[in-house]
């Protein structure tokens, strides 16, 4: 359901989002059901927080400026409640260079 126009306010608002987690949006990129993001974060915030607040504030905004998307979402939410988060400190960039150039952005 999400298009590249969709994944495009998704990296807005997730760097805004990360502003106030005193984050870095590193990179984000996905396909039309997921999206993938790498990120700086100071280890005083827990990651569940910053994945909640994501989820929370994208799934809002998109609802109202993307009514399009809206037949798509799961249970009222953008989103799963579910993610997927991992520690790639010490992984060499190229390697996860390699592994975000693998996924498909939908037109």
């Amino acid at each position: 359901m999400l298009d590249g126009n969709a994944i495009e306010r998704l990296r807005d608002i997730f760097s805004k989002v990360c502003l106030d987690f005193e984050a870095q949006l590193v990179e984000l990129d996905g396909q039309d059901n997921h999206v993938h993001l790498l990120v700086n974060y100071p280890p005083k915030y827990s990651i569940s927080a910053l994945v909640n607040s994501w989820k929370g504030v994208s799934s809002r905004l998109l609802r109202l400026e993307r009514p399009d998307l809206v037949g798509g979402y799961w249970k009222g939410a953008l989103g799963s409640p579910s993610y997927l988060a991992a520690s790639c400190g010490g992984a060499p960039s190229g390697v996860l260079k390699q592994y975000r150039e693998q996924q498909k952005t939908p037109l």
